[in-house]
């Protein structure tokens, strides 16, 4: 083999170890959690407005998670335990035009009627923790969205950790009629508008 076909095959076979790794990341089969160059930036806050009281928005979030996952969601979320009023949950969601499946596992818990808690366990970054906090305003609910989003690896990782927390918070403030997977693979709590009025998302910046 001459020295640029060796060269070639060398910047080939990286191109294929970067794309794999890409790949392993994104669909969350592989969460790289080193712990080194952690950086932590938040995600929101931003406010929800939901035209139902608290009570009957937390039992819809909540209702595919501690009752019956309905058939229609079985495509974006798995229940794989149940423990009282936390869940441990696997969320799916389409990327790139649909031709990868992105997943993230997560812990869900739920305090009725106030507060819907999401740490993520497995997923495109080390470490997510989310907070979604109910308050009853008339005749509608505030939900307030709060979150902290971790990268490892410096500034690389805080380069990753701006594509993914864009992606998160866009998926949180858009309404939507089922389960509402983010990109990447993370997702929110589901609001039905079967039940409710579209949401509507206000930053708090």
């Amino acid at each position: 083999m001459t020295r640029g076909a060796a060269a070639a095959a060398g910047v080939a076979a990286s191109a294929g170890i970067a794309g794999l790794a890409y790949y392993l990341t994104v669909t969350g089969r592989v969460t790289l959690d080193t712990g080194w160059g952690r950086r932590v930036r938040p995600l929101g806050p931003f406010t929800i407005e939901v035209a139902a009281p608290p009570p009957v928005v937390f039992d819809v979030i909540a209702a595919p998670y501690l009752g019956r996952t309905p058939r229609a969601m079985a495509g974006k979320l798995r229940v794989v335990e149940r423990r009282g009023d936390m869940v441990l949950a696997e969320h799916y969601t389409r990327v790139h035009g649909g031709r990868l499946t992105a997943a993230t596992l997560e812990t869900v818990t739920f305090d009725r009627p106030h507060r819907i808690g999401l740490r993520l366990v497995r997923g495109p970054v080390p470490h997510v923790a989310e907070e979604f906090r109910l308050t009853g305003q008339g005749a509608a609910t505030i939900i307030e969205y709060t979150g902290e989003l971790g990268t490892d690896f410096g500034t690389a990782g805080q380069w990753w950790a701006t594509r993914v927390a864009a992606a998160w918070e866009a998926a949180v403030a858009t309404p939507s009629t089922a389960s509402r997977p983010k990109p990447n693979g993370a997702r929110a709590p589901a609001v039905s508008n079967a039940t409710t009025t579209p949401a509507r998302a206000q930053p708090r910046r």
